[in-house]
C-alpha cells in the first residue's frame, strides 16, 4: 500500500495572545483556515522508519529524529518509508511541521486502520487544529479546537520574506500577554466584504514584536496592502509569513505574479482559504 497525502498550510487569520500560564505556556484565541498550497507526503510499508525530504524547500530540513513527521510515525506499530516533499518555507507562521505531523498521522490512521487517533499533544500546539483541516477556532494551548463554519471562500497571496523568526523569541518580546479575545460569537455567513470589516476589527498580537525582530516583516505587510485589490494585509502566526486578501482568485493570481516579480527573493504564492 502506498499512501499520497497533502499538508495544507495553516493559516490564521487572527491571533490573540489573552494570557500566559505558570509553567509559561500562552492562552491564545485564533481564527485558522487552511490553504490549497502546502506539502505532500508519501508513506509506504517499509522494515523500518525513515525519513527522506525532497521539494523546493527542502534545505535545511532535518530527517532525524526532531522532525515532527518521525514523531508522528513513531505513536503507530508500523514502520514506514516517508518521503516529504516540501513546498512550505520552515518556521514560517503557517504550521509547516505540524501539518505535516497531522496529515502523517491521518495518512497512517488510514493504512493502520486504527479508528481511534492517538494524542497528539507532544507534536506541537498546532498538531490538533492541523487534523482538522477546515476553518477552526484555536483556543487555550492549541488544544481547544472548535469548527468554525459559515465564512466565506477566501482568496489570498501568501508572502514570506525569507527572514527566521523563532517563536519563543517573538512571545518573550510580547509586552502585554492579557490581551482580549475574539468575541463569544464568530460571524457565520456574512458576505466577504462584512467579513473582512469584522476581521480588521481583530488582531495578530504576535505582529509587533515579529516586526520589531525583523522589520522587513513590516515591508512584506506594506507590500501586501498595496496589491492592486487588496482588502486587507496580515502577519500569519508568528511570522514571517504574511497574508492580503481579495475578493476573487484571479486577482489574487494577478497580485502574486506581481509581487514575485518584484520581490524575487521572497517566497509568494496565490491560495484559495477555507
Amino acid at each position: 500500500m502506498i499512501l499520497k497525502t497533502f499538508a495544507p498550510a495553516k493559516v490564521n487569520l487572527t491571533l490573540h495572545v489573552t494570557g500566559q500560564r505558570a509553567d509559561g505556556y500562552h492562552l491564545l484565541d485564533s481564527l485558522v483556515v487552511f490553504a490549497d498550497v502546502g506539502d505532500r507526503i508519501t508513506l509506504m510499508p517499509a522494515g523500518q522508519t525513515t525519513l527522506e525530504v525532497t521539494g523546493p524547500k527542502a534545505d535545511g530540513v532535518p530527517t532525524d529524529g526532531t522532525n515532527l513527521v518521525l514523531k508522528a510515525a513513531a505513536l503507530f506499530d508500523q514502520p514506514v518509508r516517508i518521503v516529504l516533499s516540501k513546498h512550505l518555507p520552515t518556521a514560517a507562521g503557517i504550521g509547516g511541521g505540524s501539518s505535516d505531523a497531522a496529515a502523517t498521522v491521518l495518512a497512517l490512521a488510514e493504512m493502520t486502520g486504527d479508528t481511534r487517533l492517538p494524542d497528539v499533544t507532544a507534536l506541537g500546539a498546532d498538531t490538533r487544529v492541523c487534523l482538522m483541516r477546515q476553518a477552526a477556532r484555536m483556543s487555550g494551548i492549541g488544544e481547544i479546537v472548535e469548527p468554525a463554519p459559515g465564512l466565506p471562500v477566501l482568496h489570498a497571496v501568501l508572502a514570506n520574506p525569507g527572514v527566521d523568526v523563532p517563536t519563543p523569541e517573538v512571545f518573550k518580546a510580547l509586552e502585554t500577554k492579557q490581551n482580549r479575545p475574539m468575541q463569544k460569537r464568530l460571524p457565520q455567513g456574512m458576505k466577504l466584504p462584512a467579513f473582512v470589516k469584522w476581521l480588521a476589527a481583530q488582531r495578530n498580537d504576535l505582529e509587533a514584536p515579529a516586526i520589531a525582530r525583523a522589520p522587513v516583516i513590516g515591508d512584506c505587510l506594506q507590500a501586501l496592502g498595496a496589491l492592486p485589490d487588496a482588502r486587507i494585509a496580515r502577519m500569519s502566526g508568528s511570522g514571517a509569513t504574511c497574508f492580503a486578501l481579495f475578493d476573487i482568485r484571479a486577482q489574487a493570481d494577478a497580485a502574486a505574479a506581481a509581487l514575485a516579480s518584484a520581490q524575487p527573493d521572497w517566497w509568494v504564492q496565490p491560495a484559495t482559504l477555507s
